[in-house]
């Protein structure tokens, strides 16, 4: 299974404090543990909301709302993708993890739907689509 494991921002995060030289090392060694281990598919941290956007949808109406944005405790610092067996494994990495902020943190976990969660709704049409899009994005992130 995979899942996203999500840092969330907070007060220090929004305002642009980046972190120290221990915790880049000290997350900079469990991401090598989980690349040896072969659950790592992916990890990037995020820039604060102030430089992002947000597409609000209304119907057929779209709008730009541009950050920062009000509720800190709901925003995304970070995150990885991780394959891992079960959601067990997945809690056990991230309690490995040193402590995100320092302070009062919290790392969610959400399971990532796979092909097969979608039922009969997924045509073998569809499974053929999407399986031709993740060969693309594999030919291009190797070019």
């Amino acid at each position: 299974m995979r899942v996203m494991v999500i840092i969330k921002a907070n007060k220090d995060s929004e305002a642009g404090v980046l972190p120290d030289e221990k915790l880049l090392t000290d997350m900079g060694k469990l991401n090598e543990e989980l690349v040896k281990a072969g659950v790592m598919l992916a990890c990037e941290g995020l820039h604060l909301s102030s430089k992002g956007k947000r597409v609000k949808f209304s119907g057929a109406k779209r709008t730009v709302i541009d950050g920062p944005f009000a509720e800190t405790k709901e925003l995304i610092a970070g995150f990885w993708l991780w394959k891992v067996k079960s959601m067990e494994e997945a809690i056990e990495w991230v309690k490995r993890c040193p402590n995100p902020t320092g302070e009062e943190a919290e790392v969610e976990i959400r399971q990532i739907f796979e092909a097969e969660d979608f039922g009969d709704e997924f045509t073998p049409e569809l499974r053929e689509q999407e399986d031709r899009l993740r060969a693309q994005i594999e030919k291009q992130t190797k070019a």
